[in-house]
């Protein structure tokens, strides 16, 4: 950790700046940083400090370098946890960072290659088509004459963030040692799937790998297209690829004077990310505009694989249920499904608001749906309840809203419910298709078999254990201590209403002696025994009533 003193000391610094400093107490780093021979000092924070915290937080993520960028970025798809005006802002978090000069990528390039980079391609640009934090690319040409994009690593960018995740991982340590309330939104999981997922960018061959699965996977649609990757020069630093032809999807304008017709490209690209999302199982974790061209005759070409979703067989069926759920007004099963998700326990609460937001669901004509807007709905329900919700489906949610703006800006009568629903009445036929039942039926009939094979050498194992005495029974009863607790105080409650009772009568019966004239002392005695057991009496009955309330 000493070695990483420095960039933490900067990192606090950053935030200072931009009006973030609560969080370094909060985080433990102001001692750190005066290790680090800084001095952190509030007054330090800019004109930022004016700004709303979402925009402070995305301009300091900025400056603090590509890992916290990509941050930023796999934090704008958790829905379940920041709520709508930092997710509009981290969505902002689009690489634009500077270009690396062209000669500090040759020199990284051609250490791994062994040999000049010019050597394999006619022409390369050296002005970058764009510029990402971990990568960015340039225009080329083979000596074929073919054009292709070299996607090349940033230099030095691979230790930078390592450096960066083990401060990450430190800091979520502190953080959950800390806070109860930080620790409720797992953020060790959350760095946990940011770190899988960033290094994953870091090989840009893996990009490559996902381009030709959805490749793979479309290679029957003649509309959907995936540039052509060039292994042979393709490595963990360099990915190479055929040039993306078309028009970007970022310019509409030009779509319309080149003659597309945007709605049939709205239907198409919908079509193609369903299938990525429900039947592949694979999908394109970030459909935005600017990962898309157009192609004359309302053909689609994706480009940038780097971030992918992979969702499971059981979870895509479990999704299926719960948007049948929502159609055939259930919500006890809608709530379930998410609590499933959430693995947490039963929630009455949840399941009265699901309610209503089924019943105004079902209140609203279908083509007045913005499947966007009841997504974001139905996840700030979970996340008002205090439930996270696995990283898979926030990727496969914050993908479903990104592609449902999409369409919108394509077509303004664009019906993504309309589009989802021939997919899912078709997996809804699947899972209880004859083949399909007969293939559960046959899994269960074979673990059945192998339970019922190792169930006498699992008794026989069991038995010895018994004979041997290593077979122990426990039980725990919860809340013990608290239960003896209260059984003391009804114990202490029950004797002192004996000895106020007995007071009482005690008291009463030498005041009322008519015999004979009791000594003045005496007297006042009986008298101070009788109103001191009535105090007394009155503390308990007041005790009682403050019991039963807590």
């Amino acid at each position: 950790m000493q070695r990483d003193l420095g960039r933490l000391a900067q990192l606090a610094g950053i935030l200072i700046r931009h009006g973030l400093g609560d969080l370094i107490g909060r985080l433990g780093l102001t001692g750190v940083a005066r290790k680090a021979g800084q001095v952190l000092n509030p007054s330090d924070a800019t004109a930022t400090a004016d700004l709303a915290p979402p925009q402070r937080l995305r301009m300091a993520l900025e400056e603090m370098g590509p890992t916290f960028v990509k941050l930023g970025q796999i934090l704008s798809t958790r829905v379940d946890l920041l709520p709508p005006t930092y997710i509009a802002e981290l969505e902002k978090l689009r690489d634009g960072v500077p270009p690396v000069p062209f000669v500090a990528l040759l020199e990284e390039i051609e250490a791994e290659r062994g040999c000049p980079l010019r050597d394999d391609f006619a022409k390369i640009d050296p002005i970058p088509l764009g510029a990402g934090s971990i990568a960015q690319v340039h225009r080329a040409q083979l000596e074929n004459g073919d054009e292709v994009v070299l996607k090349i690593c940033r230099p030095g960018i691979r230790a930078k963030i390592e450096a960066d995740l083990r401060l990450l991982d430190w800091l979520v340590d502190i953080a959950m040692a800390e806070s109860a309330e930080i620790r409720r939104f797992r953020p060790d999981e959350v760095v946990a799937e940011f770190a899988r997922s960033i290094r994953t960018e870091l090989d840009l061959a893996n990009e490559g790998r996902n381009a030709e699965r959805v490749a793979e996977n479309f290679r029957d649609c003649a509309h959907i297209h995936v540039p052509c990757v060039h292994w042979q020069w393709t490595s963990k630093i360099m990915n190479v690829q055929d040039v993306a032809a078309g028009t970007p999807g970022t310019d509409l304008e030009a779509a319309r004077r080149a003659g597309l017709d945007l709605r049939r490209i709205a239907a198409r690209g919908a079509e193609a990310v369903l299938q990525m999302m429900l039947v592949d199982r694979f999908f394109h974790a970030d459909p935005h505009p600017g990962n898309v061209f157009y192609l004359p005759g309302d053909e689609i070409v994706f480009i940038d694989f780097g971030m992918v979703g992979h969702l499971s067989r059981r979870r895509r069926d479990e999704l299926v249920d719960l948007l049948t759920g929502v159609v055939d007004r259930r919500p006890e099963a809608v709530t379930r499904i998410l609590l499933d998700w959430a693995d947490a326990g039963a929630n009455p609460s949840l399941e009265a608001r699901i309610d209503g937001f089924i019943d105004r669901v079902h209140g609203m004509p279908l083509k007045s749906l913005d499947m966007s807007a009841l997504v974001l709905d139905l996840v700030a329900l979970v996340r008002e309840h205090n439930l996270v919700l696995p990283p898979d489906l926030t990727m496969l949610l914050k993908a479903f809203t990104t592609l449902d703006g999409m369409g919108r800006e394509l077509d303004p009568e664009f019906d993504m419910v309309a589009a989802a629903q021939p997919f899912l009445r078709r997996l809804m036929l699947e899972r209880f298709s004859p083949a399909r039942l007969a293939h559960s039926a046959r899994g269960n009939l074979l673990a059945g078999a192998g339970l019922m094979s190792r169930l006498p050498e699992d008794l026989g194992r069991l038995l010895t254990d018994v004979q041997q005495g290593k077979l122990s029974f426990g039980i725990e009863v919860r809340k013990l201590d608290h239960l003896m607790d209260r059984f003391d105080k009804t114990i202490m409650r029950v004797t002192l209403g004996i000895l106020i009772a007995a007071l009482i009568m005690g008291s009463s019966i030498v005041m009322t002696v008519i015999e004979g004239d009791l000594p003045v002392g005496l007297r006042f005695f009986a008298m101070a025994g009788f109103f001191g057991a009535v105090a007394g009496g009155l503390w308990l009955i007041w005790s009682i009533l403050r019991g039963s309330n807590d």
